[in-house]
């Protein structure tokens, strides 16, 4: 298994101006190796991959990559809804040495089931790092079906789903197609503990920007079967879980990092800051877990 546990979907923190803050970044790389973060998910659709040029998507992995010094895995999020871009993302991820590539399925385009596997299998073949295919229609308005993805799990260098969906029947289905060696990780930090309880094999998380150790925890419980204890963690972070998705990911999650000092106050456009009515029920939802 390529890792388990609970994975933050790191944010890129900015300026400002939506200048790409080195010094931030540092801290953030820091502050997941020393509350044991299993693994670290640079330029997601979290850290505002959508905005960011393919420069600055290239650069952002490598300096993670370096950051991280071979400390806590590193995953490139290259997804992309032209392939040759995909391909060009995952190759800048190979080169910067990041441990494995997340690829989206294609947004907006809607391809066919055929389509999300010919597109899969290009990059795959056109680039040998470790891939791991990630769903999540409610963005794309594309749902990568579970018979897909086990026909995809045969191609050698591609191991493991991230899966958005929400559906937990799905997990046992993927479980049954896929085998046990091809990694499961939920997408939805709501039904996340479901997710590991079922089988799954980690979170790749929006919630563990804030809550790390707390995140760490349970997974840990979830994975090692331990379901009464992992089911209590979880409920210390329900409202958390919530509270990150009052408006569009990765809007409150950027405000909470500030708050925590983390980070600057810094988005990109179209996403604008945290609106003002939506400060308590973040701020809340953060003294519940001890963030602030």
């Amino acid at each position: 298994m390529f890792v388990r546990g609970s994975i933050v979907a790191l944010i890129t923190p900015m300026d400002a101006d939506g200048i790409v803050d080195d010094a931030a970044l540092a801290r953030l790389v820091e502050f997941h190796v020393e509350s044991g973060t299993a693994g670290i998910v640079a330029v997601g659709t979290t850290g505002e991959s959508a905005t960011l040029d393919e420069d600055e998507h290239c650069a952002v992995i490598a300096r993670c990559v370096e950051l991280a010094g071979g400390r806590i895995p590193v995953i490139a999020g290259t997804g992309a809804n032209a392939t040759a871009e995909a391909i060009r993302l995952t190759r800048c991820a190979e080169q910067a040495g990041a441990d494995a590539a997340l690829l989206v399925t294609p947004y907006y385009n809607k391809p066919t089931q055929a389509g999300l596997i010919a597109h899969h299998r290009a990059v795959a073949e056109a680039v040998s790092i470790p891939q791991i295919l990630y769903n999540v229609p409610g963005r794309t308005a594309c749902d990568l079906l579970p018979e897909t993805t086990a026909e995809l799990a045969q191609v050698q260098n591609i191991v493991g789903l991230k899966d958005a969906t929400g559906d937990l029947d799905r997990v046992p289905q993927l479980r049954e197609l896929c085998g046990p060696d091809f990694a499961l990780y939920s997408g939805d930090d709501g039904s996340g503990c479901q997710f590991l309880l079922r089988g799954g094999d980690g979170v790749i998380s929006v919630t563990s920007n804030v809550a790390p150790a707390l995140m760490r925890r349970m997974c840990e419980a979830a994975l090692a079967g331990e379901r009464e204890t992992a089911l209590a963690l979880n409920s210390q972070l329900d409202a958390l879980h919530q509270a990150l998705f009052v408006e569009s990911n990765p809007i409150p999650v950027k405000w909470a990092m500030a708050e925590m000092g983390l980070a600057r106050r810094g988005i990109r456009l179209p996403l604008t800051w945290l609106s003002d009515a939506q400060h308590s029920a973040v701020r809340e939802a953060m003294q519940q877990v001890g963030a602030v």
